[in-house]
């Protein structure tokens, strides 16, 4: 399809995420508006997957996603990408503007294999703001290419941020993993979880290690740290999120926020750049 710009006429409701033959890279505003492509606003969006690899990010809000392979994350101010042909099922709370790429296969495989969030440069931040202005029926013209080629450069050169929660697939781990999933700040220790989902404690560390690369402590650590970002993200305070993950005191948890993330819960969500 060489000449795009009527396409809107021809197809007035082609799905941009599926148009391979379409812009190399289309940038799209979101908002609450049920007619947005990037719909955001309180909503949930069952298993699906997209032609295209899609990078988004929300400046308020919070966005869980799940994967075959775990779930994750995305507070405000970051970014998360998701490769071509990935089935993921999407959670957005309070996220009323954002942003998101639609990136084709071709010029996707420079980024990462597999879903993550990121860190968002400045750069990244000012020019995802004028490709937003792009007719997105329309193919790049040498310029506009030059700078999806920037943009492409500043994704894959980005920090990467520690808000995966990888999920294993023993049915016996996963059933530990649910119940921990329901009560991050339940006060059972391993040897009581072991004994809850009918193995050893030698069989529980062993498995969780194996299945998701992370020892029972780091894992459940990682459920903890998302469990208080998605409370953070609703305005719940340091203190409320401390009780209800069973932290001795707040000065406790912001101490264990801040290893995972250098830096404190609440200059966390105000921060504006990965960078």
């Amino acid at each position: 399809m060489a000449n795009t710009n009527g396409l809107a006429q021809i197809f007035p409701t082609v799905d941009l995420s599926e148009w391979i033959e379409g812009p190399s890279l289309i940038a799209l505003r979101g908002n609450d508006n049920p007619d947005n492509e990037f719909q955001l606003g309180t909503r949930e969006y069952d298993w699906h997957q997209h032609a295209r690899g899609q990078v988004f990010c929300v400046e308020a809000g919070m966005i869980q996603v799940r994967t075959p392979h775990g779930s994750w994350l995305l507070p405000p101010h970051r970014a998360g990408w998701i490769p071509p042909n990935v089935a993921h099922q999407v959670r957005v709370s309070g996220a009323l503007s954002g942003w998101s790429l639609l990136i084709t296969p071709k010029i996707g495989r420079q980024l990462p294999k597999q879903p993550c969030v990121i860190g968002i440069s400045e750069v990244l931040h000012a020019l995802v703001r004028r490709a937003e202005n792009w007719d997105n029926q329309a193919q790049l013209t040498p310029e506009q290419a030059r700078i999806a080629t920037v943009i492409i450069d500043e994704i894959r050169r980005a920090p990467h941020e520690s808000l995966h929660i990888p999920m294993p697939s023993d049915p016996r781990l996963v059933r530990v993993a649910q119940a921990i999933l329901e009560d991050p700040g339940s006060p059972r220790t391993l040897e009581d979880w072991a004994q809850w989902g009918a193995m050893s404690a030698r069989t529980l560390r062993r498995l969780i290690l194996s299945e998701t690369g992370l020892s029972f402590a780091q894992w459940r650590q990682q459920v903890q740290l998302g469990h208080a970002l998605e409370m953070l993200a609703h305005g719940a305070s340091v203190t409320d999120v401390s009780d209800q993950l069973g932290y001795a005191s707040p000065s406790n948890f912001i101490a264990m926020f801040r290893r995972a993330f250098g830096d404190s819960p609440a200059h966390y969500f105000l921060t504006k750049t990965g960078s």
